[in-house]
């Protein structure tokens, strides 16, 4: 909790007042830039079919209710990067939201299961263009909040500054002595090889492990920490296993078109080169529900709707970016919670 008293005390209010006020100048920054840049505001339902189809991603249900009794499961969804995208298949070509989107299973000082969301789309523009989109939107956080220097936990970055980029290989090679490379060629996808170089990295992991909860923990534990200290950092081209929205890199299918944006040694945006073909995220969907049904007992329904929209989508490269984290960075305040209006229940 924020503190003993509720939110709305009068006192404790006045105290969080001018953070509330940063986050206003930030939004109304960041939607001033992309209306100048020619992007259209839109806004996506919350109740879907789907929430979305990653494993480790958990949403809110509901019971939809019909004139007549009858009764249809719906979920809160987890991003509106559905709808987006089906927007773009409308034949939107610039466009951002800022959305409220929900996730189960989430608590702490930067993950609530409330927050706010804001996304972006370039139609037929590269991959390379929304990375330029982060940086432009850190300057104009640096610019409404005052504080060229983000904090959190001690850790500073100077947010204005160019982003290192340094792909997901790079970064398990130097932080956590672990070729990346190697571990993806050997099987399906290499579990075997990945806990063998994770334990002599001196990561533990247990028999039961995926793959993708070895990547994880390596990247948590040795990797995340120590991206964007000093300046802002793009860990880019993860593995194409672990970028289930994201097409292919052209130069190498073990790898993806997908980075994050890391501040102080926190993930702020996750970013893709879209994947369009419609069969493809099929499979890769029901892969993702297949893990989520044997770690949790359950899974979420496919959108058919949103495959059907791929067929009519054009390329496109898109961002989420946790807003509510941004200004937490940008005030120093250390909690999400605190930049809040109203804190989420939990």
């Amino acid at each position: 909790m924020i503190s003993r008293s509720p939110w709305w005390d009068r006192n404790l209010h006045a105290g969080r007042r001018p953070l509330l006020e940063t986050r206003a100048r930030i939004r109304r920054a960041i939607r001033d830039h992309f209306e100048e840049s020619g992007f259209t505001e839109v806004e996506c339902a919350a109740l879907q079919i789907s929430p979305g189809n990653e494993a480790h991603l958990h949403a809110f249900a509901t019971d939809r209710i019909a004139p007549d009794g009858s009764q249809r499961r719906l979920f809160l969804h987890t991003s509106p990067e559905f709808a987006c995208k089906k927007l773009l298949a409308a034949g939107e070509q610039r466009i951002f939201t800022f959305s409220q989107v929900y996730r189960n299973r989430e608590q702490g000082s930067i993950n609530v299961p409330e927050f706010t969301m804001l996304e972006w789309y370039r139609a037929n523009e590269s991959y390379d263009a929304v990375i330029g989109d982060c940086a432009a939107i850190l300057k104009l956080a640096v610019q409404a909040s005052g504080e060229r220097q983000f904090r959190h936990r001690g850790r500073e970055a100077d947010a204005a500054a160019e982003p290192e980029r340094i792909s997901v290989a790079e970064a398990f090679a130097c932080y956590a002595g672990i070729d990346l490379v190697s571990v993806l060629a050997d099987g399906d996808p290499g579990r075997g090889a990945f806990a063998r170089a994770a334990s002599a990295a001196g990561i533990n992991t247990a028999a039961d492990d995926s793959w993708s909860d070895i990547f994880s923990r390596v990247l948590t534990e040795r990797i995340e920490p120590r991206l964007g200290i000093g300046r802002p950092a793009i860990l880019d081209r993860y593995p194409s296993c672990e970028a289930a929205l994201a097409r292919p890199a052209a130069d190498d299918p073990l790898f993806s078109q997908r980075f994050e944006l890391y501040v102080c040694g926190v993930e702020l945006a996750n970013g893709f080169g879209e994947l369009t073909d419609a069969a493809e995220q099929r499979r890769r969907f029901d892969d993702e529900m297949r893990v989520k049904q044997t770690r949790y007992g359950e899974s979420y329904p496919i959108d058919e709707d949103f495959l059907a929209a791929l067929h009519n989508m054009p390329e496109a490269s898109g961002v989420a970016l946790g807003f509510d984290r941004l200004v937490m960075l940008a005030t120093g305040c250390g909690d999400v919670r605190h930049v809040m209006w109203t804190p989420p229940v939990e």
